[in-house]
């Protein structure tokens, strides 16, 4: 397996990763086991990926909702004084 710059590594991949076996290389349970975390932990962030891109949604729509509705809702101030320091 190779991963390539730019692609997204899923869950599935790490979970079918195999190495080849070398003299002393390291123990295949400690490699499997934590491949096994590293790939539940990628399905937690792509969840919580996918709810956060939903709420972010939900929350555009909520202030263009808003904006439309307090469109017409400009409040005109007067005009500044040339004197800032003491307004007229």
């Amino acid at each position: 397996m190779i991963y390539r710059a730019g692609q997204r590594l899923l869950p599935q991949q790490v979970r079918a990763a195999s190495f080849d076996s070398r003299r002393r290389g390291l123990d295949p349970d400690q490699v499997y086991d934590f491949l096994q975390q590293v790939a539940d932990e990628l399905d937690c962030l792509g969840q919580e990926l996918t709810t956060a891109g939903t709420e972010a949604e939900h929350i555009r729509q909520a202030v263009r909702q808003w904006q439309s509705r307090h469109s017409g809702c400009r409040v005109s101030r007067p005009p500044r004084s040339s004197n800032r320091r003491w307004p007229r």
